[in-house]
C-alpha cells in the first residue's frame, strides 16, 4: 500500500484530510466592527472557531452608533422579497437576542417595544396590502386614535396607519452590550484602532489581511465594513456598489413620559427612548466620507420635528451627529462567498437596515460558512453575479 503525506495510506487520504480540517480549529478574521461585524463574530465564536475582529477606529462608532434603532425598515412595503425576509426573521428574534445578551454582559440594549404611527402616506393602500400578504400586524386607524395615543402630535395630519409591535433598539447599548459578550468568548481577539490597507493572496486565496500594525492571517476573511467595504474590495480589482450615503440626525430631551410611541411622516421620523430622549432622523445625502454636521441638515430636521411634535419648537436640541450607511442596490445585502478568492467572504451592503436586518443576516452568514442547513434562503444575497 501507497504512503504519501505524513505517512497516511493514499485510499484513505481524501478522509483524512476531511477529518483534519474539520476538527482544526479554524481561525476567522472579521473585518469591521459594527453591529454586522460583532453579530458574525459572536455567532461563529458560539460555535467553536477562533475569531479575530478588526476595526478601524472604535467598535460600532459608524452608522451602527449613529442610526436611529428602529428594529423595522421605514417602509417595509416598499422593499424587495430578499429585504423582507432578513428584516421579519430579525424583527421576530430581536427581542430573545437583547435577553440573551443583558443575562450574559449586565449591559440591557433596551429593545423598546412603541409600535409606530406612519402618517399621510401617499402609498397607503400598498402598506395595508403588502401587510394583509405578509401577515404583519398593521392596520389603518382614525387619526384621532393616533392623537389619544400620542397627545403631543401636530394638528396636520390627516391620514394614519398603525404597527403595534415595532421597537426600537438603542444601538450604543447594543454595542457595548455585543463586545461585552463577545469577548467574554474563548477564541476571540478584538483588535481596534487597526484599519485594514488591503488582502494577502496566495494562489487564487485571501489568507488574510494587511494591517498598519501589520499582517493578520485567517483560514477565511469576512468582510462587515459597512460603508467601507467597496473601497477595500476595489483592492482586489472587484466592483463593489456599496457607497457611503450621509445620515444626520438630531436628539432631545423631554420627560421620559413625553412621547409614548415612535411616528413618520415624510420620511422623517421621532424616535422615543425609555430615558425621555427623542431622536429626529434622519437625512439622505451622497458627500462620499464626508461625516460633518451641517446647519442645514440641523434647520430641516428642526423644522421636522416641529411638525411632527409642536411642542419640540420650544425644547433644546442636545445632540446633532452623522453617520455613513452603506448604500447598496434596492437595500439589498451581500452575503456569502466572493467568486474567483477562495477563502474570502462578505456580509455588507444593508444600506438603512444594518440593525434591523443583523440577527438574520448574521445567522444566515454562520450557516453559510459552517455548512449548516440556512435559516433563510441565501440566493439573493450571493454576491455570485451581483459584483
Amino acid at each position: 500500500m501507497t504512503l504519501v503525506g505524513d505517512g497516511v495510506p493514499g485510499a484513505l487520504l481524501s478522509l483524512y484530510e476531511l477529518d483534519r480540517t474539520m476538527t482544526k480549529q479554524q481561525q476567522v478574521v472579521v473585518v469591521g466592527g459594527g453591529v454586522i461585524g460583532l453579530l458574525t463574530a459572536f455567532n461563529l465564536a458560539t460555535q467553536g472557531l477562533t475569531v479575530v475582529v478588526l476595526d478601524r477606529s472604535s467598535v460600532g462608532q459608524e452608522s451602527s452608533w449613529a442610526g436611529g434603532g428602529i428594529v423595522s425598515p421605514l417602509y417595509p412595503w416598499r422593499y424587495s422579497p430578499a429585504v423582507t425576509a432578513l428584516a421579519h426573521w430579525s424583527q421576530d428574534f430581536y427581542p430573545q437576542l437583547a435577553q440573551r445578551l443583558f443575562a450574559a454582559t449586565g449591559v440591557d440594549p433596551e429593545v423598546h417595544t412603541t409600535g409606530l404611527y406612519w402618517l399621510d402616506l401617499d402609498d397607503e393602500a400598498d402598506a395595508l396590502a403588502w401587510a394583509a400578504r405578509e401577515g404583519r400586524p398593521l392596520s389603518k386607524v382614525d387619526v384621532s386614535a393616533a392623537r389619544d395615543a400620542v397627545p403631543v402630535l401636530g394638528a396636520g395630519f390627516a391620514e394614519a396607519i398603525y404597527m403595534a409591535n415595532v421597537a426600537n433598539v438603542r444601538n450604543p447599548r447594543l454595542i457595548k452590550s455585543l463586545k461585552a459578550a463577545l469577548l467574554a468568548l474563548p477564541g476571540v481577539t478584538l483588535h481596534e484602532q487597526c484599519a485594514v490597507q488591503g488582502f494577502i493572496q496566495e494562489g487564487g486565496s485571501i489568507v488574510g489581511v494587511n494591517t498598519a500594525q501589520g499582517e493578520v492571517r485567517g483560514d477565511q476573511v469576512v468582510l462587515a465594513a459597512g460603508a467601507w467595504s467597496g473601497e477595500l474590495l476595489a483592492s482586489l480589482g472587484l466592483t463593489l456598489p456599496v457607497e457611503p450615503v450621509k445620515g444626520q440626525m438630531i436628539l432631545y430631551k423631554c420627560a421620559s413620559d413625553f412621547l409614548s410611541c415612535m411616528v413618520l411622516a415624510k420620511g422623517r421620523y421621532a424616535i422615543p427612548r425609555r430615558d425621555g430622549h427623542i431622536l429626529i432622523g434622519s437625512t439622505l445625502e451622497h458627500e462620499g466620507f464626508d461625516k460633518t454636521p451641517t446647519e442645514s441638515a440641523l434647520d430641516s430636521l428642526k423644522a421636522s420635528a416641529v411638525e411632527l411634535i409642536p411642542a419640540l419648537a420650544d425644547a433644546k436640541v442636545v445632540g446633532h451627529w452623522a453617520g455613513l450607511r452603506p448604500g447598496s442596490p434596492e437595500g439589498i445585502p451581500y452575503i456569502g462567498k466572493v467568486p474567483g478568492f477562495e477563502g474570502l467572504w462578505l456580509n455588507c451592503g444593508h444600506y438603512r437596515n444594518g440593525l434591523v436586518l443583523a440577527p438574520a443576516s448574521c445567522q444566515l452568514f454562520a450557516d453559510l460558512l459552517l455548512g449548516h442547513k440556512p435559516v433563510i434562503d441565501p440566493a439573493p444575497y450571493a454576491p455570485t453575479g451581483r459584483i
